[in-house]
């Protein structure tokens, strides 16, 4: 199937069931459940979606009498740019670190849908359709929907991850940051999905807000760092990531130690640290292209393993 992206108009939900969902621009979906706080997540139906340009639709042949905000129909999702029901159940859709798959196309529309009320005729019967969450996260509007196939959803997903430079003078554009870039050259090769990619001063209060952010927000598995990491007063990227940090991953930084300083005796200056902030792992790695390649070539392989364990796909 040809990969096709559209994009979010609105995200809606309703406390209480039997009410107008309302369109709250951004909201956390959480894993095999639905939108939080939305009453009728956890359900056999746990995310709706509607195409804004069948609205739009219906509301040429209805005159344009109708007031048809989003939600109205019932939707937690309403995507432009997408003609949702012409994919077969099991397609996946893919919004920044949030996965769900296609579960269901059209439904019986309940008595006490308002548009079949007031016109007799609703759009969700037909035009609605409904997933579950294989993984959650943040969505807001704005944000792309891309269309994938069934299987890098539910059985072989590429594992996902973020990266951070920091680096004062980069920042300032003295220097030409190419760590963040090989870190990304590498990671798609070996089949990861890159999301965001941030070029930051040497400060520690952004470095902290912007791990936080990634990790909670868009969820990917794993953060890689670049830079601030040595003896320089500036050098904070190993204290931001304590501070952000739920749990500690030692191994990790003292394996590429080890490993490096068997390149380089500098490498017994790093003072990198790995971590884990829910279900996100943050690796710091040094600062230069070379050193950053060759850190990536001793950790990718041994990663694939823990990165499985922290998603549940595998034992510890």
């Amino acid at each position: 199937m040809e990969e096709q992206v559209g994009s979010i108009v609105a995200v809606c939900i309703s406390e209480k069931k039997g009410t107008v969902k309302k369109n709250i621009e951004s909201c956390r979906i959480i894993d095999d459940f639905g939108l939080e706080n939305d009453a009728h997540a956890g359900s056999e139906r746990q995310v709706s979606l509607l195409s804004a340009d069948r609205v739009e639709e219906f509301r040429k042949k209805t005159g344009g009498t109708v007031e048809l905000s989003p939600g109205v129909f019932g939707e937690n999702l309403l995507v432009k740019g997408l003609d949702l029901t012409s994919y077969p159940i099991g397609t996946g859709f893919r919004i920044r670190g949030v996965y769900l798959e296609l579960t269901q196309i059209g439904k019986q529309c309940h008595s006490g849908c308002q548009i079949m009320q007031r016109t007799g005729k609703c759009i969700m019967p037909q035009e609605g359709v409904f997933a579950k969450v294989i993984r959650g996260g943040v969505v807001s509007v704005g944000d792309p929907v891309e269309v994938i196939s069934k299987e890098p959803v539910t059985e072989e997903r590429p594992f996902t991850a973020a990266i951070i430079t920091a680096s004062d003078r980069s920042f300032r554009g003295e220097r030409e940051d190419k760590s963040g870039p090989a870190i990304a050259e590498i990671l798609k090769a070996s089949g990861y999905e890159i999301g965001t990619s941030l070029l930051l001063p040497d400060d520690e209060e952004g470095l902290v807000q912007a791990l936080t952010r990634i990790a909670d927000e868009e969820q990917p598995d794993v953060i890689f760092t670049t830079g601030g990491t040595g003896f320089s007063k500036r050098d904070r990227m190993p204290e931001a990531t304590k501070r952000v940090a739920e749990r500690d991953v030692p191994g990790i930084a003292e394996g590429i130690r080890a490993y490096s300083m068997k390149i380089t005796p500098r490498a017994v200056l790093s003072r990198a640290v790995s971590v884990i902030r829910g279900n996100t792992l943050i690796i710091n790695l040094p600062g230069s292209p070379k050193a950053v390649a060759e850190c990536l070539e001793f950790i990718l392989p041994p990663l694939e393993h823990g990165l499985k364990i922290l998603r549940g796909e595998a034992d510890g």
